[in-house]
This record gives structure tokens, sequence and C-alpha cells, in this order.
């Protein structure tokens, strides 16, 4: 363990670095892009220091909104040869190069929290960012919802949790044997052992292709696309937004049709993920209604969506009793579990940090500060790494990353 002596100057200097002019890129090398959610995150660690900034970062995210209201995961602002798969594979029609699938919504809530911190400014750009918001809130209501209202992912990186064991089932079933040669980046950048196997990359370039013959048309992808899987990361997230969303109508007058009944929907939705065998929130294949089986730290989402649960409250206690360096992606005490590699068992900062906002939204404030402490003495003393072995703290991934450094800005930091 390597104490770093002044995160606070070290957390400001890697958003500063990894600034390129409007946006950031989660790290050198790694990802070249403005990736959709780890901006959102960003912003709140821009918040801290540079209120314009943070601002800047979620408005340049909507530039690249296409006339649909979808907001892409990736927006190729330069071109990067060496990134893949890169425009030309996506193939997408937007104002920006961009990929053709979404991310979490998540910019809503920390638009919100951005907005909230802006008392001089923050009304005025709020309502010029609120019609964009409002209209990816209704893509997703419009293309992502199973027959229950849970909100589907129909690509491992749309999730944005790439190769959790939650999507497992449903990728075996997929057929990527004429995928094509292609050369993976983040294998070369970080240890191989750390990253999603060449089984999962296929299928993940196989869905690219899919959805490119497709031209990303959606209602074509409703029967094309061979994955669709109601999520907890996604459904939790939209049903937050939407909440999100309806605040901020209230409070600046803004029209905001349909949103209650939005939130009924997806409440309902939510409720539809818990798998009672599980004792757990959990993710199902919307084409085979079979349940993952599956404790991810997505579960944990609950409250930050506002949905309560006891059972997932006991399940936390327990956890945070159990593993050093909490919230794992994937329940240790599973058969899948893996202490390094991406989804299937590292814990992630910025995960800690939504868990943590619900955990306190929701009233269980000694559970937050538990959390929010176990994740600052993890940045603190293992970097600003990507994410992070639950075991034993040790970094994986990508470093001097910029979405664990907005988060020990705004949250893990804060004593």
């Amino acid at each position: 363990m390597n104490q770093h002596t002044n995160p606070d100057r070290e957390a400001r200097n890697i958003l500063i670095a990894n600034d390129r002019g409007g946006y950031t890129i989660p790290t050198e090398g790694l990802y070249p892009y403005q990736w959709n959610w780890d901006s959102a995150i960003t912003a709140l660690g821009f918040a801290q220091f540079d209120l314009d900034r943070a601002w800047v970062e979620i408005e340049t995210l909507f530039t690249g909104q296409w006339d649909n209201g979808m907001v892409p995961h990736i927006l190729f602002h330069q071109q990067d040869e060496g990134y893949f798969p890169g425009p030309d594979v996506w193939g997408c029609n937007g104002p920006i190069p961009s990929s053709g699938i979404i991310q979490p919504p998540i910019a809503a809530t920390m638009t919100r929290k951005i907005w909230e911190q802006d008392t001089a400014f923050g009304d005025a750009r709020m309502k010029a960012l609120f019609p964009k918001l409002r209209a990816w809130h209704r893509w997703i209501m419009k293309w992502r919802l199973d027959e229950f209202g849970a909100v589907c992912t129909t690509h491992p990186w749309e999730a944005g949790r790439d190769n959790a064991p939650d999507w497992d089932n449903s990728m075996a079933r997929m057929d990527a044997s004429d995928v094509g040669e292609y050369k993976r980046r983040d294998t070369s950048h970080v240890n191989s052992e750390d990253r999603p196997t060449k089984f999962d990359y296929d299928r993940y370039i196989r869905l690219v292709q899919i959805g490119r013959k497709a031209a990303w048309d959606q209602q074509k992808l409703l029967s094309l696309n061979p994955f669709r899987i109601a999520d907890p990361t996604m459904t939790f997230t939209t049903l937050r937004a939407a909440r999100d969303l309806l605040v901020i109508s209230e409070q600046l007058g803004l029209a905001a049709e349909g949103l209650s009944t939005d939130i009924e929907k997806l409440e309902a939705g939510a409720r539809s993920l818990w798998n009672e065998e599980l004792g757990s929130f959990d993710a199902r294949d919307a084409h085979t209604g079979e349940m993952s089986g599956s404790v991810s730290n997505a579960s944990y989402l609950c409250w930050y969506a506002g949905v309560e649960s006891d059972k997932m409250l006991e399940r936390l206690k327990a956890t945070l009793e159990t593993v050093p360096y909490p919230v794992p992606s994937y329940d240790p005490e599973m058969p899948k579990f893996d202490a390094r590699r991406y989804w299937r068992g590292p814990t992630w900062a910025f995960m800690n940090m939504m868990i943590g906002f619900g955990l306190q939204d929701l009233g269980h404030t000694e559970h937050a500060n538990q959390l929010r402490k176990k994740t600052g003495d993890l940045i603190s003393g293992f970097g600003f790494a990507e994410y992070f072995d639950p075991i034993t703290g040790s970094p994986a991934g990508g470093k001097a990353f910029s979405w664990t450094a907005a988060v020990w800005l705004h949250w893990a930091g804060r004593a």
C-alpha cells in the first residue's frame, strides 16, 4: 500500500491532465474519447473546484445527442487510429462520430447535483439542458423497456458492466464464429488477466455488427438483437433519472408530462427484478425470462433509485463487515467471483458513490458513511485506479482515472 499524501491535489491534477478541452477522457492511452457515464461522474469532480467546467462536461456530452434523443455511450471527438472499435466500425450518423448504443442514464442525476451547487448560474444552464435530458429519457422509455417496465441493456457495454456474470448465459447462446479479425487496445495497455476474455469480446463485436447492419434502427433491433437483458443498472439509473427530472421540472416550472407515469412504470419494473430465490435484485433475459442468478454491485443501486429493501440492507451490512474493500462487483461467495477481472469481482469507486448516495437519501446514514470511509481508505491507500481488488485493495485496470478522482473530490475524500 502506498499512501497518497495529498489526494485532493492529485485528484484535481488527474482531471486537469485528462481534460481535452470541453470533455474529459477516462485515462490516457486506454480510453481516448468521451464516455457517457464517465463524463457525468467526472463533472461532479470538476464541480468541486470549477463549476463552469463541470457544466461544460455535460453540455459537451449532449452535443453528440442524436435527433431521436439518444445520447451515445462514446463520442469520438478526435480520431485515434489505435482504438478499436472506432467510428468506422460503428457506422453511425449522429452530429459527432459515435457509437450506436447508450450507457446508464446518470447524467440527469449528476447534473441535478451540480445545479444544486451552482446558485449563481445553475438555473439558466439547467433550463438549457433540461429538454435534452428529457428527450434522452423519452428515448429510453420508448426503446428499452421490457414487458414488466424494467429497462433493458442491448449490449454489455450499454449497461457499463461489460463482462458481468449477469450476461453469461445470454452470451453463451450467441454465435460469434464469423466475427472476423480485430485488434483490441485494452489488453496492450493493461494486464489481460484484468480484462474481458476473447470469447466475450468476439460477442461484443458481433453485437456491434448486428446494430450496424440494421443501421441502428431500434425497431428492427427489437427482433434482430439476440442480447436484450432487463438489468438493475439500467432500471435503477433510469428510475432515479426520472425522479430527478421531475424535481428539476417542479422547481424550475418546466413542462414534464408523463414523468410521474414513467416513475410508476419503472418502479414496477424494478420490483420485477427481485429474485426471491437469490434474495437479491438480479438481471433477467428479456427473450427467455430466465434470471441470471447474479448478485452484483448494481443490485445495491436500489436505494439510489429510491427503492427500499430490507434484504439488500442485510446483505450490505454483511458485505461491509466481511469484504475488506467493498462493494465487490460480484458476490465473493458466488462461484464465478474473480477478484481482478473487470466486472466479475473488483470494486469500483464510482458505483460505491452511487450506492452511497442512495443509502444517504433513504436515511441509512451509518451505512453510507461506512461505505464512504472504506472507499476513501481504498483510494488514499492504493491510488486513482480504474477499479480495485476487493480483498487486497490492489489497483487494476487503467491508472490516473478520471471518475475515481471525481469520486474522491465529491464524496470519498470528505471527512
